[in-house]
């Protein structure tokens, strides 16, 4: 059976999705201003998480639209298409931050299982 998209959900997530990024950016942004881009891509790699756990909580209790692991994939998807067109192209003019693994890849994998797990928890709440 085909499932029509329903736009209004995925905008909500993309919503919420936006505002960890922006959080997490700005962590970068400041990071890189006030220490090392090494310092700061630990500090981002330790936030993200929890950022993203704080995020996905709020999404969860008050819409609840999709499964935690819809949501952890939707969320990283988000954060990657965005640090994709805004960081690497627009940006940075390269694509070497994805080489770049404690910059990228661990905050991606990290911020799917945060928002799979916190939305887990409050399902298991309900």
């Amino acid at each position: 059976m085909k499932q029509k998209i329903n736009y209004a959900k995925l905008l909500i997530v993309s919503i919420y999705a936006f505002i960890g990024w922006t959080i997490c950016g700005a962590i970068m942004f400041i990071g890189t201003a006030v220490t090392s881009e090494f310092i700061a891509l630990i500090i981002h790699a330790v936030a993200a998480p929890i950022i993203f756990a704080v995020v996905s909580s709020y999404y969860f209790k008050k819409y609840d639209l999709t499964t935690p692991l819809e949501t952890a994939a939707l969320f990283v998807a988000f954060v990657v298409l965005l640090d994709f067109v805004v960081v690497a192209l627009l940006i940075n003019k390269s694509l070497a931050m994805f080489g770049n693994v404690l910059g990228t890849w661990i905050p991606f994998v990290l911020i799917f299982i945060s928002t799979y797990y916190t939305g887990r928890k409050l399902e298991k709440k309900a």
